[in-house]
């Protein structure tokens, strides 16, 4: 049987920023992954009608431009990243909206008697936008290259994580329009995982703004296998791993998957208490997901909207706490949060002339089988009469059938483990390495580990680093900037 200097099991984002970086160091590395095609959560599918392209999950890309593995690969310079100059929008009843523009000065006067307030929270922020990109791009169990900038965004989301998140705020946009950046974390609101998370995606949204990617987010994984190939990776397809003992000798073994499957494949080679710490993570509540063509743009009440890559639909501050706090309990919330992002407003590989895609979620509870659709369609209905009218076609996964199509997703968990920020500092162990196992030889690098979920490859690039120095010697990590571009 073959040999190998490292195999890594799972072929999403993490898997191959595992791959590039290794290759790239001059090591043998296979990439195993269970599906057909490679990409994980980064898929990009005709799932609704031919010629029509839709992101299976992942479809915006806030860190695109500031996750240190992407700045090292140089993604902007293989793949077109499209970035509106409106990054995100939260519609409100009676036509009204808020409207997170990159610029922060626009978004400032948008937001009329609150725009100082919200001046006041992201100005300081978005002045370090590198240091926040560090401070949330790896172990918490650090030292923040940013100190000053860490304490300010931990004060912050302190405030935001408590029943002080409306002292600062005077009108209901402004905190309507950071709460649609928090609920993203599928969490009870407020608490301090959405407000840091929210508080870094606003940022991000002032900063080089929330990208998508012509032709689909699957673009962003085709990059990376060509390079981690062109340097010598193997990568081999529907070859589902389910134990350790299937596999080529090697000297580390990745997992770009869930703890629970890292677990169950490495199984009495992994330290019993490590092994159960991993068996006992939590998984979170869940998306269900409904993708849509249309024979038209969304006919949103404001005009302004039509601008927005990403929408956060739901209303007002209380009414998104609400719905949150529902799905937290267990329960389908009535009148629910919706994400959706309008890709092809931006790019017209999407669809044929005359034609848009449209990509929406929401949250629901752990493992349900309810279909959204129609929750869905009445939730953006409610902002954009005559939407309804404009549908072609829809494509619905429940939270059940989300775990159907990636094992990774338990129950419908897209995070890969709650992020409650307890959870967030011990994920799945709390350890200035968490991606490595105790005794080495197996890593963990996927979403189940720090930084956080979402796809920035940066699970991976932290677990390749940490293999190169442990396993392999190698304390310089290798340059992965295209050859005859200087990083």
């Amino acid at each position: 049987m073959d040999s190998f200097d490292a195999i890594v099991v799972g072929a999403g984002p993490n898997g191959l920023a595992v791959a590039v970086t290794l290759a790239r160091a001059g090591l043998s590395v296979r990439v195993y992954e269970a599906a057909a095609t490679i990409g994980g959560g980064s898929r990009t599918m005709e799932l609704v009608e031919p010629g029509h392209l839709n992101d299976v999950c992942s479809a915006v890309h806030p860190l695109a431009f500031e996750s240190e593995f992407f700045r090292r690969f140089r993604l902007e310079d293989r793949i077109e990243l499209l970035t509106p100059e409106l990054s995100y929008a939260q519609p409100l009843d009676g036509g009204r909206s808020g409207l997170a523009w990159r610029d922060l000065d626009r978004t400032v006067e948008g937001l009329g008697r609150d725009g100082a307030a919200w001046r006041q929270l992201f100005a300081p922020l978005v002045d370090d936008l590198r240091g926040v990109a560090d401070f949330t791009s790896g172990s918490l169990v650090r030292i923040p290259q940013s100190p000053i900038t860490a304490l300010r965004l931990g004060l912050r989301a302190l405030e935001q994580g408590s029943a002080a998140w409306n002292a600062r705020f005077r009108e209901g946009v402004a905190p309507a329009l950071l709460t649609g950046a928090m609920a993203h974390s599928i969490q009870a609101m407020p608490s301090l995982a959405t407000s840091a998370g929210g508080l870094v995606l606003a940022t991000l949204a002032h900063g080089r703004g929330w990208p998508v990617v012509r032709g689909g987010s699957q673009t962003i994984v085709d990059a990376m296998a060509a390079d981690a190939q062109a340097h010598g990776a193997e990568i081999v397809t529907s070859s589902p791993v389910s134990s350790v003992a299937e596999l080529p000798p090697a000297k580390a073994v990745f997992f770009d998957t869930s703890a629970r499957a890292m677990a169950s494949i490495a199984g009495d080679r992994l330290p019993e208490r490590y092994r159960r710490a991993l068996e006992d993570v939590r998984y979170g509540n869940a998306a269900a997901k409904v993708d849509f063509v249309l024979d038209g743009p969304v006919p949103w009440r404001d005009p302004a909207l039509a601008e927005a890559g990403t929408l956060h639909v739901g209303g007002s501050r209380a009414e998104l706490q609400r719905a949150e706090n529902e799905v937290r309990r267990g329960r389908h919330a009535p009148s629910p949060y919706v994400l959706v992002s309008q890709p092809s407003v931006l790019d017209p590989t999407r669809a044929p002339a005359g034609r848009h895609v449209l990509w929406a979620y929401t949250h629901v509870p752990h493992g349900s089988t309810v279909d959204q659709t129609e929750t869905i369609t009445a939730q953006i209905e409610r902002f954009a009469p005559g939407f309804r009218d404009r549908i072609v076609g829809s494509a619905s996964k429940t939270a059940a059938q989300m775990e159907e199509y990636n094992a990774n997703y338990v129950g419908g968990d897209i995070a890969i483990g709650d992020v409650t920020f307890l959870r967030l500092l011990r994920r799945p162990v709390l350890s200035p390495d968490p991606w490595r196992a105790p005794g080495g030889t197996f890593y963990l690098c996927s979403s189940a580990t720090p930084p956080s979920p979402g796809v920035h490859g940066l699970n991976g690039w932290r677990a390749a680093t940490s293999a190169l120095r442990h396993e392999f010697g190698i304390r310089r990590a290798p340059e992965l900037a295209p050859e005859g571009v200087l990083s």
